[in-house]
């Protein structure tokens, strides 16, 4: 963090770097603050890997971009009282080519409502995790009454993650008494804690205290610049379940929504493991042309049939474990036939990138069914042992 002199005009407010105070003095958070508290939500999603994360307020979907990365996370949802915003940011929460290329292993899909955080959706009901960054200092008496009844009693998720100033911090800036003209208030650390106390237990959660902003040296009484509170549901209390009273009650309008392409979903399965199908049956049919011309080297022309099985460590090479090299040799090995060349289906499986798309001959047989050549009893792909783009070597 840093102290920089600045000549700026009282109470201004530049992005979420907490530049919103006072004449001379300007606090800069290295990270930014906004990054902060972004982050200390990111080390959440590491470590409790929910599958379903709503952010209520979800202004610019920032945290959103940065959310959907997560491999354990497959619906997120963002909600905002500001339609014009949503609709201007929700294409940046599209999936990119590369994630066409490599699709993810889950599905996920995005959908951004417009809404009042303080109204009842039934959609939003059975999550895991649910953010409320710098939200709460922006409701109204009216609303900021029914917030915990919504959130917590009616959408009842696991986790519930809650931001918001501290006032305390505000004396180091000692101009201005709110960061933002939109904030309806600001509480002090006490202030805070005794809200969200009296929300936890009324509400069957447990909550922890901790924040992002460390304070400049000399200040530390003050506390963090933002404080947090992390509502975890008791276990062994179930909260009364809402969905049987208030099922499909839809009062959200949906303003964007997005499915990304992941291995669950057929085609994309089908796509991937053809591709990478083809790029090791090529591997082998090179390897196994290249051992042939180095029998012919050291053998010379030799009559009746030669032995066409791959030399096992042509096939191999120096990719793979040990063990995985183990598991390959004990499946049947590629073979010719006249100029056509098979590799069986059990062969291929047991390529660890194979492994990992399809575990089942059947399964696989399926899928590669119309895109490849099969061998009569359907066990083995078939491609010629010789193409036109192959490297002939000049004669002597």
């Amino acid at each position: 963090m840093e102290v920089a002199e600045k000549n700026i005009p009282c109470g201004s407010v530049v992005g979420g770097n907490f530049e919103e105070v006072c004449p001379e003095r300007v606090i800069r958070f290295k990270p930014p603050l906004y990054k902060q508290r972004y982050q200390f939500v990111r080390d959440l999603v590491d470590r409790h890997e929910p599958k379903k994360v709503a952010d209520l307020g979800c202004g610019d979907t920032k945290l959103l971009k940065l959310l959907k990365i997560y491999p354990c996370i497959q619906l997120l949802v963002g909600i905002d009282i500001n339609e014009e915003k949503l609709h201007s940011n929700g294409h940046y929460l599209s999936p990119y080519l590369g994630e066409f290329v490599k699709p993810r292993d889950l599905d996920l899909t995005v959908i951004l409502y417009h809404g009042s955080v303080v109204e009842r959706d039934s959609r939003l009901l059975g999550f895991d995790l649910i953010t409320c960054i710098e939200l709460i200092e922006h409701l109204n008496s009216d609303d900021l009454a029914k917030f915990p009844e919504v959130v917590f009693g009616y959408l009842s998720p696991s986790m519930v993650v809650i931001t918001t100033p501290n006032a305390e911090f505000n004396p180091l800036f000692p101009t201005v008494s709110l960061r933002d003209a939109d904030h309806k208030f600001e509480w002090s650390r006490k202030e805070f804690q005794t809200w969200a106390s009296r929300v936890a237990n009324c509400y069957s959660y447990c909550v922890e205290f901790t924040g992002v902003g460390t304070p400049p040296a000399g200040s530390e009484h003050v506390g963090y610049c933002t404080q947090i509170g992390v509502f975890r549901k008791n276990s062994g209390k179930l909260a009364e379940s809402r969905a049987s009273q208030q099922h499909d009650r839809h009062v959200y309008k949906v303003v964007y929504t997005t499915t990304y392409p992941s291995l669950q979903q057929e085609k994309v399965l089908k796509f991937v493991l053809v591709g990478e199908l083809l790029i090791q049956v090529e591997r082998l049919r090179l390897r196994h042309q290249r051992m042939l011309r180095e029998q012919e080297k050291e053998l010379g022309p030799q009559p009746g049939p030669m032995d066409c099985s791959p030399a096992p460590h042509l096939l191999l090479g120096a990719v793979f474990t040990e063990a995985e090299k183990a598991r390959i040799e004990n499946t049947p090995q590629p073979f010719c036939e006249g100029e056509k060349f098979f590799i069986p289906l059990r062969r291929l499986l047991a390529y660890p990138k194979l492994q990992l798309l399809c575990t089942d001959e059947e399964r696989m047989r399926s899928l590669i069914a119309d895109s490849v050549s099969l061998s009569s009893d359907g066990s083995a792909v078939v491609v010629d042992l010789h193409n036109s783009w192959d490297y002939q070597p000049e004669d002597n």
